[in-house]
């Protein structure tokens, strides 16, 4: 009966994640992608919740997947990115330093998707992976350090099973 619990609530931590990340990138639409090198999309700062809980890896990989179906850039965005955001959700899960989960998706994402941008757009590559990086380091250290004071101090009753002491 437990594991039967604890697949539910993998699965539902997953499909919340995934849902909050899809909405949250579609109303900051403008910024969060275009045919702007200047991207900061406020959904990355869920890209820490890998260090709470391993359902967040899937959950970030499917709200990508989602989101993207939206981007101009069509389906290289919804590849492409996806794959990004897989890997480095992957690697901030496997990162034990709470104040180091983010430098994988800075990391990832700045040379994926700014790798994306100059082959889309034909935007100067350094500036592009410049660019992205900066809105990474917005994004996941800002908004997602403000999100990671705020679940350290309710993570044993949102991530019960999973949470990190």
């Amino acid at each position: 009966m437990k594991f039967r619990f604890r697949r539910t609530r993998f699965i539902a931590q997953a499909s919340l994640i995934a849902a909050v990340y899809t909405v949250i990138t579609l109303v900051f639409a403008p910024i969060s992608y275009g045919e702007s090198m200047i991207q900061i999309r406020i959904s990355e700062m869920f890209t820490v919740l890998p260090y709470y809980t391993p359902a967040a890896v899937p959950g970030l990989f499917i709200g990508v997947i989602v989101s993207n179906l939206f981007s101009p850039v069509g389906a290289v965005d919804v590849i492409f990115g996806s794959l990004a955001t897989l890997i480095a959700a992957y690697l901030s899960y496997r990162t034990k330093n709470k104040w180091l989960v983010p430098v994988p998706p800075i990391v990832v994402n700045g040379l994926v998707i700014g790798g994306m941008l100059h082959f889309v757009y034909n935007f100067p590559l350094y500036l592009s992976v410049l660019s992205v990086t900066i809105g990474q380091i917005i994004s996941c250290y800002g908004a997602g350090g403000i999100l990671m004071l705020a679940l350290d101090k309710t993570k044993q009753y949102i991530f019960p099973e999973y949470g990190r002491k």
